[in-house]
């Protein structure tokens, strides 16, 4: 049973060591989250937030380092793998939004109540879909649909195979394409696009003006539980290279691929074993208003053979600082970093002995992906110019700047018989004792920061959880339930989520379904214009 941590602001075991009650490592959305989680249920607490960076939200959350997508499994097809019978299992898909939907009523709690005083500023509605070309991924993407369209939480679906139409949604796609091929979209109008790198800084100001410390520009080089089961957390000022000390009950390691050195050095069981194997992306991007007034959407494919869950395409309308960009990629790019403004050491120095085998057998049994990994480190300008066509024929390439994204550790952890398995996804780690957690992994992942926060939060403080509950509750309505069994609660938060987020509203710089209409019916050509 973890620790419910009574006597939180008790002494602990150093005397010379500043104290604090929480101490946060990483200036992410994780750490973001759970601060202000933290912050409505315990306003009394000491909270210390350190970043290595002089800014928040830097690395994995910033909104160049991510396709800033409201994970909720309404594109993503590899939620909705195919089983050997020809059916659909949509079980991944539905995890996924029930999550996103716990995410969502904190977002519209957090807008009511002032924790989130710009919701425009890292919040647009944006339709999600998937697309699929030739005939047997068309009659599977209709099989996904029809598996969906029943569902609670997904009756908002349409399944598009009309030419016509296809034109109308994405103009953009398809220009010059040939449809002598059968395409279609499986099409998502409730999507969102999020800017997490805005919300987490919304979060992280909003809990800093009620009290919480934050130490820019210092890294947490050390970790070390005393005997009270107190944390010493050592740290060092990058700029100066001061050094200071200090002393927690709870150490959260919300530091993405930087949590995976911390963990081995917290020296906690439950690290045994886990080590990370990181993979780096780039995305093409381009700000071109003669471009970008044509895509509304978020439009995600299959992945490639031997590629990662995460690597299927996508073409993404942005919205960032009030600007409308379009992503496309994401491109694999691989580093030994375990973060983008990481070292080249990062990999090689995880590796320990009692991670050795894992690693290994993950190293052995990963060759497709390692192929796939050496043939996307292989390809040229014009190889990644000629993918983007795949999804918009009409792309020029002089539209589109490379631009590297953040970096993603995947979670190497034993398995039973198998040595070690590599698992692509989103992993909260804890001690047995409470004191000490860490979130891991990638997609989902920030989608999901609320329930994974919680679900910490639940965990780490057992015994607290419980007084805690109505104020959760009165956060997050729906907290504990399967909104899927109860579609009249849906209903519910869902209109009071959309009303408070006001995802009622299109975003001004997004283009309008009137401009998409004018450019499919031949009133305005995209080719034409970005050439």
């Amino acid at each position: 049973m973890a620790s419910d941590h009574e006597g939180i602001n008790e002494p602990v075991s150093d005397p010379e060591a500043a104290k604090a009650d929480v101490v946060l490592v990483g200036a992410g959305i994780m750490s973001a989250t759970l601060g202000a989680l933290l912050r409505q249920v315990e306003p009394d607490w000491s909270i210390t937030l350190v970043e290595r960076l002089d800014g928040a939200a830097a690395e994995s959350s910033d909104s160049r380092n991510n396709a800033g997508t409201g994970h909720a499994g309404l594109c993503e097809l590899n939620y909705t793998p195919e089983r050997p019978d020809g059916s659909i299992d949509i079980s991944r898909a539905v995890e996924v939004n029930e999550q996103f939907q716990v995410t969502r009523q904190f977002w519209a709690y957090a807008v009511e109540n002032g924790l989130l005083p710009d919701v425009r500023g890292f919040l647009n509605a944006i339709p999600h879909a998937s697309f699929v070309h030739g005939a047997a991924n068309v009659d599977y993407l209709k099989r996904r649909h029809d598996a969906l369209i029943d569902h609670p939480l997904f009756g908002s679906m349409e399944f598009i195979a009309d030419q016509d139409e296809f034109a109308r949604r994405l103009p953009l796609m398809a220009a010059e394409r040939d449809f002598s091929e059968p395409v279609a979209l499986g099409w998502a109008p409730d999507g969102t696009d999020v800017d997490f790198g805005a919300l987490s800084r919304q979060l992280i100001g909003y809990t800093a003006k009620r009290g919480m410390t934050t130490l820019f520009g210092h890294e947490v080089v050390n970790l070390s539980q005393q005997s009270d089961r107190s944390w010493t957390v050592s740290i060092v000022n990058r700029r100066t290279g001061g050094k200071r000390k200090l002393t927690a009950k709870f150490v959260f390691l919300g530091a993405g691929g930087g949590a995976v050195p911390l963990l081995q050095k917290s020296g906690i069981p439950e690290a045994k074993g886990f080590g990370g194997f990181p993979i780096g992306g780039a995305f093409l991007r381009t700000d071109r208003p003669a471009v970008t007034a044509h895509h509304r959407a978020k439009v995600y494919t299959t992945p490639a053979p031997g590629a990662p869950p995460m690597a299927g395409g996508h073409l993404d309308a942005r919205v960032i600082n009030g600007k409308s960009w379009l992503l496309f990629g994401p491109f694999t790019r691989w580093s030994p970093k375990f973060l983008k403004q990481g070292a080249f050491t990062d990999l090689p120095l995880s590796i320990r002995p009692n991670n050795l085998a894992s690693t290994v057998t993950v190293g052995l049994t990963q060759i497709p992906l390692v192929r796939y990994l050496i043939g996307q480190l292989l390809q040229s300008d014009s190889d990644r110019a000629r993918a983007l066509r795949e999804f918009a024929p009409s792309a020029v390439g002089s539209d589109w700047d490379l631009d590297a994204a953040g970096q993603r550790v995947q979670v190497i952890r034993r398995a039973t018989g198998k040595g070690g398995v590599l698992e692509f996804g989103t992993a909260v780690l804890s001690a047995s004792d409470g004191t000490i957690a860490a979130l891991l992994g990638a997609s989902p992942g920030a989608s999901t920061a609320v329930p994974a926060m919680i679900d910490v939060m639940q965990r780490c403080f057992s015994h607290r959880y419980r007084g805690w509950l109505p104020k959760l509750t009165e956060m997050v309505p729906s907290l504990g339930t399967e909104l899927s069994r109860e579609p009249a609660l849906f209903e519910e938060v869902w209109s009071w989520g959309t009303k408070a987020l006001k995802l009622d509203r299109p975003a001004s710089s997004v283009p309008t379904a009137a401009k998409s209409v004018e450019s499919a019916t031949g009133t305005t050509n995209p080719t034409a214009v970005s050439a």
